[in-house]
């Protein structure tokens, strides 16, 4: 059986030089020898990775395709989908990690071979680990002929990084290249709905999530004695099913069907219920299921399906069980699920309510809610009190989320709370609320309801310091204005010269420069902006945007190797049209490399990173390296360029380029004070808190 050449697209091609899609096309335009397509359409070719990998090397522009970039182009330009090709690399990782050694034995055959023999292999781990159902899984030797390659290299690469590392990084391809095609929970909100719902003391729990997705919330758990899963797509479960079998030692079970209509676990107890449900659906199973007995609390409305979806999850839950969902902020106050409402709070199942801050989750435009619920237990005490969390105030994006801060902030009130089922009032971020102050004709559960957020300011004392360090960044400011600018030939007679006329110096473009190795370029990609143990810092794109300290975290076994910073790096970001580029510090130094940023590690003997940087900040200069599609800008940062100039000079250039840096750092600090003060003096004296 002939090895199959694997296909890689244009973003691909991309990927691996390290550039943007718009090079990609200028290649194909200037290069007669760039190779041919060999499938896909006419508006998204593919080529063969070897013959790209062969061209790239001939130009200059690739050392090496590192492995798991090949298995991913495998996987990408897998012949029956990238689907098919992340279970069979499952399957085979998870032989991998469970039976070390038969794989050697086994992969030791010819493709042809192997492909007829793994099957028995396969089946064998598969029912050991995910039960005589999912055996199903198992594929022919037929369907796994073209699979072969990429089963060898994925082996590999789990030698290399793990297997669980390994099936971690494929799987995050696939997501991020179909983002419309998953509904993802991000691992930030998956941890602390894990912490919420940890059992205090007892074995390790049974946990089931009924609307399973991509596994994202049970694979948060810590220490888990079983698994159950369910979800609609027989793919995605299937998938779920192999990464979690990867990522625990627990007994997985997970199944294929709509949980509310052909529930897999109608007599499952579990210990733990975490829930991330389809919001706002209005075909859910509202007229077949009218005297279905899991509605203990009233039967939802067709528009609460959320509400369906809390009493399924109540209905497996055991006495003293607990269950967090993820819901949206409507289904605190919708008046057609008002009933319900106020019986899970008479009978205290509800038990506590916490706003997240938008961007949390998507949707990314909302801040969502987790409600947490425990199962009433024959012979205890109803709580008569609701904690109210928000952690909506200081934290607003998608980017400039502190995941750390806001599970801090959530678990510091909850621990207390679950404790002594009250806890004391935290102005404005949380609150345990009398349920009686609740049961009005709304029932609205709305944290901002009931937890006026404080002044901005902070009082009169407060406003008074912020006025003063106002007034202090202001005098900074003008201490940091720049002199008065000079023509360049003015500028060069007073140095010394009244006869000569500035010359603008030849240029040269940042790919000659990494091709000769007076820089090296590096693209950032790995981590995600979570919290989940000890994390390494991340600078992401928006902490380049708003000159801060990074603000992102990289969670401990990441799939993808980081790039690090180190002092003197050159920063830039390659997504939306702007002129920007940021010098590492010592103080940024060793956090990750974040997404859509390019990294220019320059040879301090050749070049002077102040003057690398504010050259790249010229616009021009990023207008002529920018491409420009329908939905955004992309600056492709080997065709900025710099003029020839030895190092003193740039280092003379490098000086004032540093100096305009602080001024400008100096102006956003003091705009932001201003913004504080004028908030909170509208809010002093709007709450009476400041005199007029």
């Amino acid at each position: 059986m002939p090895e199959r050449t694997a296909e890689v697209t244009a973003a691909g091609i991309a990927r691996l030089a390290g550039v943007g899609r718009a090079a990609v096309s200028n290649w194909r335009r200037r290069h007669a020898d760039f190779p041919r397509p060999v499938g896909g359409t006419e508006t998204s070719p593919s080529f063969a990775l070897a013959d790209v990998e062969g061209w790239l090397r001939a130009q200059g522009k690739l050392d090496e395709v590192p492995l798991r970039e090949r298995v991913w182009q495998q996987v990408a330009g897998h012949p029956a989908g990238a689907v098919t090709a992340l279970a069979h690399a499952g399957c085979v990782l998870l032989l991998v990690r469970d039976r070390s050694s038969a794989w050697p034995k086994l992969a030791a055959v010819s493709d042809e071979r192997l492909a007829e023999t793994l099957p028995v292999a396969l089946e064998e781990v598969l029912t050991e680990r995910l039960g005589v159902e999912r055996s199903v899984l198992t594929p022919s030797p037929a369907e796994l002929g073209p699979s072969v390659p990429l089963l060898r290299g994925a082996a590999e690469l789990a030698a290399e990084i793990g297997a669980r590392q390994a099936f971690e990084f494929l799987l995050g391809r696939h997501l991020d290249a179909n983002p419309r095609q998953y509904t993802l929970t991000p691992p930030g909100p998956a941890a602390l709905m894990a912490a919420l719902a940890a059992p205090t003391e007892g074995p390790r729990p049974t946990v089931l999530d009924p609307a399973s997705g991509t596994g994202t919330l049970l694979r948060a758990v810590e220490h888990p004695g079983a698994l159950h899963g369910q979800d609609t797509d027989p793919d995605l479960a299937a998938l779920t099913a192999l990464r979690l079998a990867l990522a625990s030692d627990a007994d997985i079970r997970v199944r294929t069907g709509d949980s509310l209509r052909a529930d897999a676990f109608p007599h499952l107890t579990a210990d733990t219920v975490l829930c991330h449900p389809p919001f706002n659906e209005r075909n859910w199973g509202h007229d077949e299921l009218a005297y279905d007995p899991r509605w203990e609390y009233g039967f939802p409305a067709r528009t609460e399906s959320e509400l369906a979806w809390v009493q399924h999850a109540l209905a497996r839950l055991r006495p003293g069980g607990t269950a967090v969902l993820l819901m949206p902020p409507a289904a605190a106050s919708r008046r057609s699920g008002r009933r319900i409402r106020a019986d899970l709070l008479r009978r205290g199942a509800l038990r506590a309510v916490v706003a997240l801050p938008a961007g949390a989750a998507p949707p990314y435009g909302i801040p969502l809610h987790l409600w947490v619920l425990r199962k009433p237990a024959a012979g205890v005490t109803v709580s008569p009190e609701l904690l109210l969390v928000d952690t909506t105030a200081d934290h607003v994006g998608r980017d400039k989320l502190d995941w750390q801060a806001v599970h801090t902030a959530v678990l510091d009130a909850w621990l207390p709370f679950d404790k002594h089922g009250t806890v004391t009032e935290t102005p404005g971020a949380s609150r345990s609320v009398p349920v009686i102050e609740l049961l009005d004709d709304d029932v609205d559960l709305a944290p901002a309801r009931h937890l006026p957020p404080p002044a901005a300011g902070g009082g009169a004392a407060e406003l008074l310091a912020v006025r003063d360090r106002l007034a202090e960044t202001l005098g900074r400011t003008v201490a940091l204005t720049p002199p008065p600018a000079l023509p360049a030939d003015a500028a060069t007679r007073a140095a010394g010269d009244p006869t000569a006329a500035a010359a603008r110096p030849t240029g040269v473009t940042v790919g000659e420069l990494a091709r000769t190795g007076a820089l090296e370029l590096r693209a950032g990609g790995a981590g995600t902006t979570s919290f989940t143990g000890a994390p390494t810092r991340v600078l992401t794109e928006n902490d380049v945007f708003a000159a801060q300290p990074p603000s992102g975290t990289l969670p401990d076994g990441a799939p993808e190797e980081p790039v690090l910073l180190a002092p003197g790096d050159v920063v830039v970001p390659v997504l939306g049209g702007g002129s920007l580029a940021r010098v590492v510090d010592t103080a940024t130094a060793g956090a990750a490399l974040g997404r859509n940023l390019q990294l220019l590690r320059p040879d301090p003997a050749a070049l002077d990173p102040w003057f690398l940087a504010g050259f790249l900040r010229g616009t021009t200069n990023t207008r002529q390296a920018s491409s420009y599609a329908s939905t955004a800008t992309r600056l492709d940062v080997r065709r900025l360029q710099l003029p020839r100039l030895p190092l003193t000079e740039q280092q003379r250039y490098g000086e004032r380029f540093r100096a305009l840096a602080e001024f400008e750092d100096a102006l956003r600090l003091a705009g932001r004070i201003g913004e504080q003060l004028v908030q909170g003096l509208f809010d002093g004296l709007a709450d009476g808190t400041v005199a007029p």
